[in-house]
């Protein structure tokens, strides 16, 4: 007997997806603390608790990012996902699978660079953290929000709305 169909993203796959977002943007938006933290010591200077404390939370959401991206990935494959639009063209289709591929990859590749860098002094990979993935994970967020966008408004299908209102 084949299952029917899912039809939109299960409540624990929403939520889960905007719990990372938003700790993705913070990260992204608030790295100050990691910033003047790796400064400092690059410089030979020792940080003050206060700076290491802002440094830290960097680090502590960075690392919730990545435990929530495993439950995340479980997740999808324990309850799936939702079909592909059919009014999409096969171009688009290609790219958002690559691009929610390239998202998944990041999930992991940040923190784990980042814990690298911070917890381990593995220098170049604090340098491809801050200078090479970040910049990745901005294009592909851009995309992301894009591609919504356009279903929304171009194409006119739910996909907004399954990882939203379900």
């Amino acid at each position: 007997m084949q299952q029917p169909s899912i039809l939109s993203y299960s409540l624990s796959q929403r939520f889960l997806h905007w719990a990372v977002a938003l700790l993705i943007f913070f990260n992204l938006r608030f790295p100050d603390g990691m910033n003047i933290w790796h400064h400092l010591v690059r410089r030979g200077e020792v940080p003050t608790p206060e700076q290491i404390a802002s440094a830290n939370i960097h680090a502590y959401v960075g690392i919730a990012i990545l435990l929530l991206a495993v439950l995340r990935l479980c997740l999808r494959f324990m309850q799936g996902v939702p079909p592909e639009v059919s009014q999409e063209p096969a171009i688009f289709r290609l790219g958002a699978k690559s691009a929610h591929a390239g998202l998944y990859i990041l999930l992991f590749a940040l923190p784990l660079s980042g814990i690298a860098a911070y917890y381990f002094g593995i220098n170049p990979a604090g340098f491809v953290h801050a200078d090479v993935l970040k910049v990745i994970l901005w294009g592909l967020i851009a995309a992301h929000v894009a591609g919504a966008l356009v279903h929304q408004f171009y194409w006119k299908s739910n996909v907004l709305r399954r990882m939203t209102l379900g």
